[in-house]
């Protein structure tokens, strides 16, 4: 994954659900026996080349292109210097399978693969061609290198790895993926460190918020394509419609500025201040792993209004810890939200339309009782421990058929 660094703070810059996602399947694996060594470009000058994350897990920085101030956008162009370091890299120890994150590290990953002969399995997590169909209004697309780079991974990868099978149909349909090479794996959440702990009152006065309020709580990147500018609207018709809820209301905006959306918070800050709902919405910084629990119990609700979304771990995380999601029904969404038992699934991105769900949520407390307690059950289906064991599995997989081909050509 070089793209972004696993070591990276979630929820800025680039980092994202995908660095969650390779560190909890890569600690999973290794507790199942299996050494895995993460690579990435080095963006920080004050850590070791070699980390070692956890036992059986170590984080390898490749130092290619300036440290700082590498855009996503502007990575294309490291491609071939990743590379040639990445097999470099690789060359030193004995590697039984390659599985690459992301399309970019899926380029950086191919020539490696074929030169030392090693498999390669991919994992998108998401696609241009699927966000592209998926605009937020005024979002720029997706460029054709991005297209044309996932396409050369898919037609490269020994196996494709998907999150559900809304997913897997979108690359064989959009992609042309041998649907034999494409298998399904769901993300998962740490159950252990996911709870609904000791409640909602205990969480609020942990993280400073009035115990009788009306919380809803938007967690991720601060970009166009995760939607936060969705739920404001949403909440500027809430509280006209339904004045008598704003007293109480208090609505988290929880990120960071993403990529070439550095403006974003305050183009944000300033849509808040026009729509007059100041006293309303509050913007934080991204919590530190260990505290983002509490503010999902601390919410009443959590929203994840994004445009496409290949799973969506937030909304996962907020229902294991016992919080009713209201997401968007596109894409991964409608796999993590059982819709109607452990939250709600909205069509689009109408402000109205959200406003009215929430709003009826907000004034039906035994509802949201009940869609709690689905959310911790629907949440319990998904554990790292069987991403990793099905991930095990595809691995196996590719390994037995290239035994098998050499024993054909034998």
């Amino acid at each position: 994954m070089v793209h972004t660094s696993p070591l990276d703070q979630a929820g800025i810059g680039d980092a994202g659900g995908m660095n969650i996602y390779v560190v909890e399947a890569a600690q999973n694996m290794a507790a199942m026996g299996v050494q895995v060594d993460i690579f990435t470009r080095r963006t920080n000058t004050e850590i070791a080349d070699v980390v070692e994350v956890s036992p059986g897990v170590r984080v390898i920085q490749l130092n290619v292109g300036p440290i700082v101030g590498v855009t996503k956008e502007q990575l294309p162009k490291l491609i071939p210097d990743l590379s040639v370091a990445f097999k470099e890299a690789l060359s030193k120890e004995k590697y039984d399978v390659i599985h690459s994150h992301y399309w970019i590290s899926g380029k950086v990953a191919m020539p490696a693969a074929k030169e030392l002969n090693i498999p390669l399995v991919h994992t998108m997590h998401t696609m241009a061609r699927v966000k592209n169909l998926n605009l937020a209004e005024g979002e720029v697309p997706e460029p054709m290198i991005r297209v044309q780079g996932e396409t050369q991974v898919v037609a490269a990868a020994d196996a494709l790895v998907a999150n559900t099978d809304a997913e897997a149909a979108s690359l064989v349909s959009l992609y042309e993926a041998c649907p034999d090479n494409v298998l399904v794996v769901s993300p998962g959440v740490n159950l252990k460190v996911f709870t609904p702990g000791a409640g909602r009152s205990a969480a609020r006065q942990v993280v400073g918020l009035d115990k009788d309020a009306h919380i809803i709580t938007f967690v991720g990147r601060i970009q166009p394509h995760k939607g936060p500018e969705v739920l404001i609207r949403a909440i500027a018709e809430l509280v006209s419609h339904s004045p008598h809820l704003r007293t109480k209301l208090i609505v988290i905006i929880m990120g960071g500025a993403s990529g070439a959306n550095q403006s974003e918070v305050e183009r944000l800050k300033e849509l808040v201040s026009w729509l007059g709902i100041d006293d309303v919405v509050r913007f934080e910084p991204p919590a530190p792993r260990e505290e983002l629990p509490q503010w999902y119990r601390a919410s009443d609700l959590v929203c994840v209004p994004s445009y496409s979304e290949s799973f969506g771990l937030v909304a996962l995380e907020a229902q294991a810890c016992g919080t009713p999601v209201v997401a968007t029904a596109v894409g991964g969404l409608r796999t993590a939200v059982a819709d109607g038992i452990s939250g709600v699934l909205v069509d689009g991105h109408d402000s109205r339309a959200w406003s009215s769900v929430l709003a009826r949520l907000l004034q039906e407390p035994q509802r949201r009782v009940l869609l709690s307690m689905g959310a911790v059950e629907h949440a319990s289906h998904f554990g790292w421990d069987a991403t990793s064991r099905g991930t095990l599995d595809i691995y196996d997989r590719v390994l037995s058929a290239r035994i098998e081909a050499k024993k054909n050509i034998g």
